[in-house]
């Protein structure tokens, strides 16, 4: 499965190659990251997140890339519904940056006990020049 996701990643990055200012292509990113959060594919997550990655939840937890994807691996959280709407998407003049703001309910656990969450969300993506893809660089969740 990991290997399909690979494969289906680098034709979205191929696909993608001049396509930095389209808002659908920043969409499809976008989804497809929520979408592999409830498939707790970690090795797509690892693919659209930069390095630099903060991942702020809405109880003021704030992670860097390497402890979302080792929470995840380890089970700690697990993601089982990402439902995002309102979508609504701004890319700067110079096609690098772009902010994804949107309301989310989200079933999710963590140390076992399950949680719904109703979210307000701002994701801040960025254009990789080197994957030709959009890339999560940024995300502050408040409850909504």
């Amino acid at each position: 499965m990991k290997t399909i996701c690979l494969v289906l990643f680098m034709l979205i990055a191929t696909v993608g190659f001049g396509q930095q200012n389209d808002k659908s292509f920043l969409v499809e990113s976008v989804s497809a990251f929520h979408k592999a959060l409830v498939r707790n594919d970690t090795l797509w997550l690892n693919a659209l997140t930069d390095e630099s990655l903060v991942y702020g939840h809405s109880n003021g937890w704030v992670q860097n890339k390497r402890e979302m994807l080792d929470d995840l691996k380890s089970g700690l959280l697990a993601y089982q519904r990402f439902d995002e709407e309102g979508l609504s998407v701004t890319i700067n003049e110079k096609n690098t940056m772009a902010s994804v703001c949107f309301a989310a309910s989200i079933d999710a656990t963590m140390k076992g006990v399950v949680n719904t969450f109703h979210l307000k969300v701002l994701e801040v993506w960025a254009w990789s020049k080197e994957h030709k893809n959009w890339m999560l660089f940024a995300r502050q969740a408040v409850k909504g």
